[in-house]
């Protein structure tokens, strides 16, 4: 229905497209000036640092389309409004990540995209296998799957907190604008916590660095570039729980 909405004014879902499409485009921007001024960034280059960001923006990018809707939520619970999508013969979180859905956020993850396809074609050094090529697309599914499940269980996290969505966006947003760069420019204990506590390093980092010939974060061994599919069904179970724990705890406005 938003969509159908949406495509009616084509040329102003065009403007709004390309709008949101250059916004975030100047996110990499800020990369490039960097990289006019020094020749590499805690010792990656700036191609590696593109491919670094063109990874974890397509997989945000994506997530964020499919279920960025979801930090609405606390609005719903503080006015009731939410009652009326309980009545209704669908799942309830489908019924929320698709409320208002904005087609325009599609600019983000083709801008992610172009950038990581562009970071492909530059790479120097990098040893082309059919392992490490299948990596780059199973990088943007998991980590689409791995923001997804922190987006559903900050939702969750808003029937009780009722308008925590700044908090949930320290992880989502601030996560994604981490992800962009490289580990070994940040302080251990931070590395550290995305990739043992709130697993987002195997969004790109863990298996990016494998692609790129270098050391794991945080002490993992090699082979752990290969479970961001395990750490994303991880990710989704308890995400999925706390949704199910949240919508029966929910007691309405009351009178």
């Amino acid at each position: 229905m938003w969509i159908r909405s949406t495509m009616t004014y084509r040329f102003s879902f065009a403007v709004a497209l390309l709008s949101n499409l250059v916004a975030n485009f100047f996110d990499f921007v800020v990369i490039l000036l960097m990289f006019t001024h020094v020749r590499g960034l805690g010792g990656f280059s700036f191609a590696e640092v593109a491919f670094l960001y063109g990874t974890t923006s397509t997989a945000f990018g994506l997530a964020d389309l499919a279920f960025g809707q979801v930090s609405r939520l606390g609005r719903r619970v503080r006015d009731g409004t939410l009652d009326m999508l309980l009545v209704r013969p669908a799942p309830v979180l489908a019924q929320v990540a698709a409320d208002r859905f904005a087609l325009r956020r599609l600019g983000r993850p083709l801008q992610g995209l172009l950038v990581l396809v562009w970071s492909l074609v530059v790479l120097d050094g990098v040893a082309w296998t059919p392992v490490t090529v299948a990596m780059v697309p199973l990088m943007v599914v998991t980590g689409t799957l791995i923001f997804g499940s922190v987006m559903v269980a900050g939702a969750a996290f808003q029937f009780w907190a009722q308008d925590g969505a700044e908090v949930v966006n320290s992880f989502t947003y601030g996560g994604n604008t981490l992800l962009q760069y490289p580990p070994s420019i940040f302080a251990g204990e931070l590395v550290r916590g995305v990739v043992y506590v709130v697993p987002l390093a195997f969004v790109n980092w863990v298996p990016a660095l494998y692609v790129l010939g270098r050391e794991s974060p945080a002490g993992l061994p090699w082979w752990a570039a290969f479970a961001s599919p395990l750490v994303a069904v991880v990710c989704m179970g308890p995400a999925g729980l706390a949704w199910r724990a949240g919508l029966r705890s929910y007691r309405s406005t009351g009178s």
